[in-house]
């Protein structure tokens, strides 16, 4: 039994007997015994395996133990399976907000191109002799200046970014 469980964990944490013995400060035909069954380590020495296997010495000294990797990958590829969906989610959401951006961006810009338009510049008539309504004309002038140049950039990229972003089905 214990033979049996050495040789088991031993190989599942790949190390050769060499590489056993070296941790435990013994030479390697003594871990060869152990694993015929040959001899038995004392307690002490127990306490060591079982450090470095990283195994109770209670499963040490238990009945046969199977293979450990069969369990271990399944409940790994558990694991990366639920990260990867909720990875995929995350990436879902990002989307919706980016798409929903620039649908918002589209939208504000459709509505201040048309405020524009209709309003048809009235600060051209202003009295600028007013410091007050010289320093709004001149504001409104220069927001209508700046953003009858961007505009159509802003627009082409808001269309562009939320025909990319929408969902594919």
């Amino acid at each position: 039994m214990l033979n049996e469980n050495l040789k088991i964990f031993r190989k599942a944490k790949n190390l050769s007997q060499e590489e056993l013995a070296i941790r435990l400060n013994v030479v390697r035909q003594t871990v060869s015994k152990w694993e015929q069954g040959l001899s038995v380590p004392d307690a002490d020495m127990l306490i060591a395996i079982s450090g470095v296997l990283e195994t109770p010495v209670s499963v040490l000294l238990g009945e046969t133990v199977t293979e450990p990797k069969a369990d271990g990958v399944k409940e790994l590829s558990e694991k990366l399976e639920e990260i990867n969906l909720q990875l995929a989610l995350m990436k879902d959401a990002r989307r919706k907000r980016l798409h929903l951006f620039f649908l918002l961006l589209l939208f504000v810009t459709v509505i201040l191109a048309v405020t524009v338009i209709v309003s048809g510049s009235p600060y051209l008539d202003w009295d600028y002799g007013d410091p007050e309504t010289a320093v709004a004309g001149t504001v409104l002038h220069a927001f209508e200046f700046v953003f009858v140049r961007l505009a159509p950039f802003v627009l082409l990229g808001a269309v562009v970014g939320a025909v990319l972003t929408r969902r594919k089905r």
